[in-house]
This record gives C-alpha cells, structure tokens and sequence, in this order.
C-alpha cells in the first residue's frame, strides 16, 4: 500500500498542474492586456488629428498630433509611439509634448480592443494595426518619410519592434521593454511554450542597423532592467540609459529624459535638418 500512496498523490499534483496550466494557457491575454478594460468618451483634446486604420481585425483609431512651427510645405521628422498596457492614447498627449518640442509630429497608436479601437488585443492584431497606422500617416504631406523613429514604452516595445521590422525607420527607442515575454512564464510556474504573444524583441534589435536607444528604471520590479541589458548585449550598438526609477514613476526627471533623447536623435541625423 505505501508504494502505491505516491503514486496517486504525484497523478494528483499533476492533474492539478495540468489544470492550472491550461487555465494560465487561456487566460493569459487577459493578464497581459489590462487596458481592455479602460473606458474612454469624447473627442481628442484641439490640434490632434484623429486617423481611423483598418486591419483584419477591425477598425482602429490613431491620434496623430502635428509639430509645433511648422511651415508650410516643410517635411518634420514623426515619431510612432506605442503606449503600455494598462493605458490608452487618451492618456498619452502631455507625455509625448516633448517630442512635439523637438520639432517632431507624433502618432499615437490605439491597440485593437483598447479605447475606440475594435477587435481583440494579440501579437498578430498588434502588429498589423501598427504597419496599417505607419502606412496611413506616411500619405501626409508633412510627414518625412526618411526620419521616422519608432518609440515604444512596456508592451508597446512589442509593438515597436514588430514594426521596426517590418516597415524602415530612423530610430528606434525602447522604454522599459522586455527582451520577449517568454521570461514571465518562470512567474506563472508555466513553461516558455504557453506563451501566446511572444514579442520577441530580442531577435529585432539584433537584426536592426539603425540606432537606438534603451531606457530602464533600474529599481523596475513589473519589467526587469536585466531586460534591456539583455537588449543591449544582443545590440551592441545601442545605447543603455538606467534611471533610478521603477515602471510606473519613469522618468523621474523628463527634462533629462527629452535631453538624453534630443542628443541621441541629433547623432542619429534625425534633429539635423531642423
């Protein structure tokens, strides 16, 4: 009888494994795409220009917010700015008024499910909003198509990156991005093939030849900084910036924050021309 007791208590352990796997299996989206659940209403704020996408997946809305002083039939670099994911676009304007300082446009993408955006939130529908938005602002005439710099913060260094390779740019600027999500799994005591949404960054910066710029909080307990030191090791042409910072507070100094940027978009020949 005492060989047998282990033997059902380790079937036991394993059907109840089995069972949480799955379940970690099917509801993993929802732990990753919080956002989902944030209500919106009205219209954006006066001088953004609403842009509607379309993909497979449904209809999407972009913010697109044109640069400051510009004058007419003059081409300004755009930046293509994906948010994280517990936050809408709505969120986003006086984040990114720095950018608009610099004397960029910017276009502030929704994700499929979040805001006024149809569909449902995964990799595929993320990134094929993120080529539609990129393809849709390139038809406007201030926008210039030799100076574009992908800009993506959390989940949306997911979204960066998929498009980075998948459309050309300037630059690329990642903020407390993950190397992929498969390290997560370790937290859920799943193993790495039940990640569903995969976001492997890792394998887009070692490919990309053009610049970029790493941020991380060095005290980030949602999103590692040996994620982004990860990042750097497989770019060693990027550039690592830590602040002492965890997730939510970054950064703690945006005036040094929009000055790393300046200097880094200035060597990249992004600001040159202005």
């Amino acid at each position: 009888m005492i060989f047998y007791m282990p033997i059902k208590l380790l079937t036991l352990v394993g059907i109840a494994y089995a069972g949480y796997a799955l379940l970690a299996f099917v509801m993993q989206r929802q732990i990753i795409y919080p956002g989902r659940s944030i209500q919106v209403s009205g219209q954006p704020p006066a001088g953004i220009v609403p842009i509607e996408i379309a993909t497979s997946s449904g209809s999407g809305a972009a913010w697109f917010m044109p640069p400051l002083r510009q004058k007419p039939g003059e081409l300004r670099p755009l930046v293509i700015f994906f948010h994280g994911n517990g936050e809408v676009i709505d969120f986003l304007p006086e984040h990114v008024a720095g950018f608009r300082e610099l004397g960029m446009g910017v276009l502030l993408v929704e994700y499929p499910g979040y805001g006024r955006s149809s569909g449902k939130p995964d990799e595929k529908s993320i990134t094929a909003t993120a080529v539609a938005a990129y393809d849709a602002v390139l038809k406007r005439d201030e926008v210039d198509p030799k100076r574009i710099v992908i800009f993506g913060r959390s989940l949306g260094g997911g979204a960066a990156c998929a498009l980075a390779a998948r459309r050309p740019s300037a630059a690329l600027i990642l903020q407390s991005a993950f190397s992929s999500t498969r390290p997560f799994a370790r937290s859920f005591l799943i193993p790495a093939f039940l990640v569903r949404d995969v976001f492997d960054n890792g394998a887009v910066v070692s490919a990309y030849r053009q610049p970029i710029l790493l941020f991380h909080g060095s005290h980030d307990m949602i999103i590692p900084p040996q994620h982004s030191r990860e990042l750097q090791r497989l770019a060693p042409h990027a550039r690592l910036v830590e602040f002492p910072s965890g997730h939510n507070d970054f950064p703690p100094d945006w005036r040094e924050f929009y000055r790393v940027i300046a200097v880094f978009l200035k060597d990249a020949g992004v600001l040159a021309q202005l």
